[in-house]
Formats: C-alpha cells, sequence, structure tokens
C-alpha cells in the first residue's frame, strides 16, 4: 500500500468520526428515549438523534466543535509503516480541517495564536504502545471542549478505597450537571500515577457503550456508578430526566501503596471515535 492511500484511510477514519456516530452509542440513545419519563428530557434526546441523523446523512460534522484528535496507536513491532505513521497522521488532519471540514480547534496557550490546521506543539497528540506482531490498530478519539472541561484528576489517600473512588466520581458528575452535554459515556482511571490515570480513562471510552470490564469485580463498579449517576437526576442535556449516561467505563493499573490516582475522562453524547487497522501487507480496514 503506498502512502496516499493510507493517508486516504486515515482521511477517511476523520470524517467518519466526525459525522457518523457508532451504532452502540444510537441505540444506547434511542434506549434512553425509550426509558425517558419526562417529556422535556424526550424531547432533547429526539433533538439529538435527530441532529445525528441529519450530521450522517449529509455527510456533515454532528457538532460545531469537532473537538481535538486523539491517536492511540497499538503499533506491532515488525510493521514496515511504523516510520510513516506520524507524518501521514498529521498530513491527514490538517487536510481534514480543510474538506470536512473541522473547526480549527489548536490555539498557542499563550499567544492564542491558531494555525488553522488543528495541528501546533504535540498536536495531533499521538499516544503509541509496541506490541508484538506486524499489524497496526489505530484509534482515533475526537473530543470536544465541554466534556473536556469536565474531566478530572484526584489523588485520593488509599485509605479512602473503593468508597472514596465512587464519592469522588459521583460528586465530580453531578458537579458538572448538564455543561459536558449529557448523557455521556464516562471513563475512569484508577492507579498508576498521575498522568496514567487520566490515560487510563481516556482509553476506557474507547470501548462499546455496553460493554463491561473482564475482571467482574470492576465490571460491578462499573455498572453500580451508572445507576449511582442516573438516579442524580441532571438527565439529557441537564433538563432532567432518568438518564445522564449512558455507560461508565474503569480501567486500572497497578499503583504507588501512598497514592491512589483517580482520574475522570468526560465524553458528552458525541462520543466521536474511529479504528484503523492496518496489515503487514498493507490492508487497512476502517471501522
Amino acid at each position: 500500500m503506498k502512502n496516499r492511500e493510507l493517508k486516504e484511510a486515515l482521511l477517511m477514519a476523520i470524517k467518519q468520526a466526525a459525522t457518523t456516530l457508532p451504532a452502540d452509542v444510537v441505540d444506547a440513545l434511542k434506549q434512553a428515549k425509550a426509558v425517558e419519563t419526562s417529556e422535556l428530557a424526550k424531547l432533547q434526546l429526539e433533538m439529538i438523534l435527530h441532529n445525528i441523523e441529519i450530521a450522517r446523512a449529509g455527510s456533515v460534522p454532528m457538532c460545531q466543535d469537532t473537538g481535538i484528535l486523539t491517536f492511540f496507536i497499538k503499533a506491532g513491532v515488525d510493521s514496515p509503516y511504523l516510520r510513516c505513521l506520524r507524518t501521514l497522521i498529521t498530513e491527514a488532519v490538517a487536510e481534514a480541517t480543510r474538506v470536512v471540514p473541522l473547526r480549527p480547534n489548536t490555539v498557542h496557550p499563550f499567544t492564542f495564536k491558531n494555525p488553522g490546521n488543528n495541528l501546533g506543539r504535540f498536536m495531533p497528540h499521538i499516544d503509541w504502545e509496541l506490541v508484538d506482531g506486524d499489524e497496526v490498530v489505530i484509534s482515533l478519539l475526537a473530543k470536544g471542549a465541554g466534556s473536556e472541561n469536565c474531566c478530572a484528576l484526584k489523588m485520593l489517600l488509599p485509605v479512602a478505597g473503593v468508597k472514596g473512588v465512587k464519592k469522588f466520581v459521583l460528586d465530580h458528575v453531578v458537579g458538572c450537571a448538564g455543561q459536558p452535554c449529557p448523557p455521556g459515556v464516562i471513563g475512569v482511571g484508577i492507579g498508576g500515577g498521575a498522568d496514567l490515570s487520566l490515560k487510563l480513562g481516556k482509553l476506557a471510552i474507547l470501548r462499546d457503550v455496553g460493554s463491561r470490564h473482564p475482571d467482574p469485580a470492576i465490571a460491578g463498579l462499573e455498572l453500580e456508578l451508572l445507576e449511582l449517576i442516573n438516579q442524580s437526576g441532571i438527565g439529557p442535556m441537564g433538563v432532567g430526566g432518568v438518564t445522564t449516561c449512558l455507560d461508565v467505563h474503569i480501567e486500572y493499573a497497578h499503583r504507588h501503596p501512598s497514592s491512589l490516582p483517580v482520574g475522570i475522562i468526560y465524553q458528552c453524547w458525541a462520543d466521536r471515535r474511529k479504528k484503523v487497522k492496518i496489515d503487514a501487507n498493507g490492508r487497512v480496514e476502517v471501522r
């Protein structure tokens, strides 16, 4: 496969992420509408679903805030494409900004200068994980500022335990109310260090809505937090209702015995994500 074809696949993935919501998220929103008891909340969900359909049919972004793009790459160490991926991803982001179009969202933190193409220092952010084999899997996450501003980190004392983790998550999500455009997906990263806990939270929201962690204890905690958050009554777009959260996903890492980091990543209803798989022969799959 030529580099041009791979860049086209990356461009397609960015466009699809911006314009077409994954089926698992759409199904969850439809289920939320089916069980909603508040007419105002049901109307909000109807408007969200109508917006999703307009975006899909017209191949236009589903939200004016097309977000900042993050690429999580699981790279097989024997892949022949490792050398070119960073350049191709950067070029695809710049081109997508022009042709999708994406809103230029990257600004210098001190001068506020905007390069106009969603590039810049450390942008787009690319996270690399080297794995065995020759396959590359690229997970794209697009995340707007409304939900990003409701992400949080807390360094709990280990004595706080699971009870402290639950209290932090619930207090924070309820405090955000309607700001992050619920119903959304909450990713919780537990353990590691401060930076790793937030990364784990972001990796967690790459999972399909409705999927459960393979560890039964963690899966149970996900369901418990989901139920508790939905009992808050915040509801769709903060107007009240029975669905504030579509799902809670948890990932963890071993930690220092004197530290219990907890990172919360809040994703809005526009849970925009896409995967690109590349094998050693250049066959590419966007899904």
